[in-house]
């Protein structure tokens, strides 16, 4: 069964639950999502509550995938850049399907709802995100359009001697 997605959520107590139950999934079988395991959902909190600031300025939008449960199951936060220059294009952050739906097609699905929801958004070109180095991750989002455009080479340190690539890639939305 397919997710079905919501752009700008109403923030309830249940959404905040899963979007932290979530996050620490992900973190915990090794998503590379900001985090390193073991973390609970009290670890990521302080993150959550920047993101639900920068929601209520309408700087971030929140994609969420419930499941057939209703559980969430899948987020990303689409992120409007500041710098007058740069508004024609977005970051995408926080990409997460529950690892219990992996290998379901519910990755593509939420870029697929990622890049139809920024296609509403006005003046908006293109997409960036950056992925971690060594996770294959980056094969994932080329399969999905997206295109390498730099790496920046040990720019993420996840242990003393083992940094890590940042993967910058670019979907054009024209």
């Amino acid at each position: 069964m397919a997710l079905t997605f919501t752009l700008d959520p109403e923030i309830d107590p249940a959404l905040r639950d899963g979007v932290l139950a979530l996050w620490a999934d992900v973190t915990n079988a090794g998503g590379a999502v900001g985090f390193l395991p073991p973390v609970t959902a009290d670890d990521i909190r302080p993150e959550w509550l920047g993101r639900l600031t920068e929601l209520s300025e309408g700087r971030t939008r929140l994609l969420v995938g419930h499941d057939e449960d209703g559980a969430v199951a899948a987020t990303a936060f689409l992120t409007h850049n500041r710098h007058r220059l740069m508004k024609h294009w977005i970051w995408l952050y926080v990409v997460m399907v529950h690892p219990r739906h992996q290998g379901k097609g519910y990755g593509r699905d939420l870029l697929a709802a990622a890049e139809a929801a920024a296609r509403t958004f006005e003046g908006v070109e293109a997409i960036r995100l950056t992925c971690r180095g060594g996770t294959g991750v980056d094969r994932f989002y080329a399969s999905c359009g997206y295109k390498e455009v730099g790496r920046v080479p040990d720019a993420i340190r996840v242990a003393p001697g083992d940094d890590r690539e940042e993967i910058v890639m670019l979907l054009p939305l024209h």
